[in-house]
């Protein structure tokens, strides 16, 4: 088996980059259920408009699907062409 071979046998199906986009969506999205968080009242016979505030009816959900798909970009990016562009150079 020759080097070559090798290399192409254990490539892994994303790159570097794809890794590090999803690390920062999945930050994305963990920081918009954070902002749904909240808003309970302690005593359960007492209501809280706060539940019904801007943050967590429309500001969250928007965070949130932000985040999926800045996934889904991070999943389909295909990888930059470096490696050819250098291999062409030489």
């Amino acid at each position: 088996m020759s080097k070559k071979e090798t290399e192409k046998k254990f490539e892994m199906a994303l790159e570097k980059q794809n890794y590090i986009l999803l690390a920062i969506s999945f930050v994305i999205v963990v920081v918009g259920f954070l902002l749904m968080m909240g808003g309970g009242s302690e005593n359960p016979d007492v209501f809280n408009k706060e539940v019904y505030s801007f943050r967590r009816i429309t500001l969250a959900p928007i965070v949130v699907l932000f985040g999926f798909l800045f996934a889904i970009y991070a999943i389909m990016k295909k990888p930059s062409d470096t490696k050819e562009a250098e291999g062409k150079k030489k």
